[in-house]
């Protein structure tokens, strides 16, 4: 299988004074506005790192659905964070980790198999594959 998926950005004017917009295929985003207030100064808008924490984010937690159904379980309420860290080093900027940060609530697990489980989701899942970064994670069990 091969599956294909498309994503756009726009641009013009220079970096500080100028616009962006971006879009994806599917339409969640279209012309979605991004630009250097918004990565850098806080300013709405989108930027391409927290674009990448969702990606990481919700492929991580459907990778980890997975591997649940696998175990014989089913969560009734997974929430993820990814936190992206964009820091400039001396060649620029990079981004230099992601850290995901997981609750779930799974009937019929200890802790113990759900960090376990969880840990292979986070090395299994395909954004994990494709970032070459430090990922760190906590996962936490409710009750």
């Amino acid at each position: 299988m091969n599956i294909k998926r498309t994503a756009s950005a726009a641009w013009q004017g220079g970096i500080k004074d100028g616009k962006g917009s971006i879009s994806t295929q599917s339409g969640a985003l279209a012309a979605y506005p991004y630009g250097f207030s918004s990565r850098f100064e806080g300013k709405p808008g989108t930027n391409p790192e927290e674009l990448i924490g969702a990606a990481h984010a919700g492929c991580f937690t459907m990778a980890l659905s997975l591997m649940l159904g696998e175990a014989g379980l089913t969560a009734t309420h997974m929430d993820t964070t990814a936190e992206v860290t964009l820091e400039k080093l001396d060649d620029g900027f990079a981004i230099t980790a992601v850290h995901l940060t997981l609750k779930a609530t799974i009937p019929g697990t200890d802790q113990a198999t759900f960090e376990q489980i969880a840990a292979k989701a986070k090395a299994g899942c395909p954004v994990s594959k494709l970032l070459n970064t430090k990922i760190t994670f906590d996962a936490t069990l409710v009750a």
